[in-house]
Parts: C-alpha cells; sequence; structure tokens
C-alpha cells in the first residue's frame, strides 16, 4: 500500500512529459508490462501536464461529448477557439469558459487524443500581459 500511494503523489507532483515518462519507465522496470487501468491513469495524467499550461480547469470526457472547461483568463488566444468553432461543427462554445466538442468516441484513448488535437490546435499558450509601469 505504501509503494502504491508512494507512485500516486508522484505521478499528481509530475510536472512535465519528462517526469511522467520517468515514472512510466520506473513503474515498467519494476512491474513489467503495465495492466490497462495502470497505463490510463498514466495517459490521464500526461493529458493534465499537456492541458495546465493552456488553463484548463477540467476535462469531462464522456462517450459522447467532451466538455473543456478553462480557468478564468486562461492563456489561450481566442481568435483560435472562434476558427476552431467555425472550421469544426462538432465543437461548440458552451459560455465563457467551455467548449463542447459532440463526437461518438467510444474508446478513452480515442478521447484523450481528441483532447490533445485540440489544445494543439491552439498553438503555444499566450503569455499573460506584463503591467507597464511608468518611470
Amino acid at each position: 500500500m505504501h509503494l502504491r500511494l508512494s507512485f500516486y503523489k508522484k505521478l499528481a507532483t509530475a510536472k512535465n512529459q519528462d517526469q511522467v515518462d520517468a515514472l512510466l519507465e520506473e513503474l515498467v522496470d519494476r512491474f513489467g508490462k503495465l495492466p490497462t487501468q495502470a497505463q490510463t491513469l498514466i495517459d490521464t495524467h500526461r493529458l493534465r501536464v499537456l492541458a495546465k499550461p493552456y488553463g484548463v480547469a477540467k476535462v469531462d470526457a464522456a462517450p459522447g461529448v467532451i466538455l473543456i472547461s478553462f480557468k478564468q483568463h486562461a492563456p489561450v488566444d481566442g481568435m483560435r477557439i472562434i476558427q476552431l468553432v467555425q472550421k469544426n461543427k462538432h465543437i461548440k462554445l458552451a459560455g465563457n469558459d467551455k467548449l463542447r466538442i459532440e463526437r461518438a468516441l467510444p474508446e478513452v484513448k480515442d478521447r484523450a487524443q481528441m483532447v490533445r488535437d485540440i489544445l494543439r490546435s491552439f498553438g503555444e499558450p499566450v503569455a499573460p500581459a506584463k503591467a507597464v509601469v511608468a518611470s
């Protein structure tokens, strides 16, 4: 039980893909091929690490609908979101801070890939504007 909690803690505190990869390598070295549930947990954390710089607060990924909720003042170019919605009839704005993707994706890996693709379509996260101080 202690070992399992230790791995959960390492995974929860991973700040980048390299740290997630290192933990995955350690797990495979120690225990061999991971069961599907463990691989899904690793993939979920990969997605979390990818989504954080975009200001994503939450992802709900059901088989028919994916909701991506953003924090207030997320560092995403609003024009890219608008272009994404205009080009894809299955992607809609749901309020000021959510994207709704209506697509039948029964497999978890396919839903995760859809979220990754959408986040990558935003380009690099926008750096927050710096206050200009008059001297």
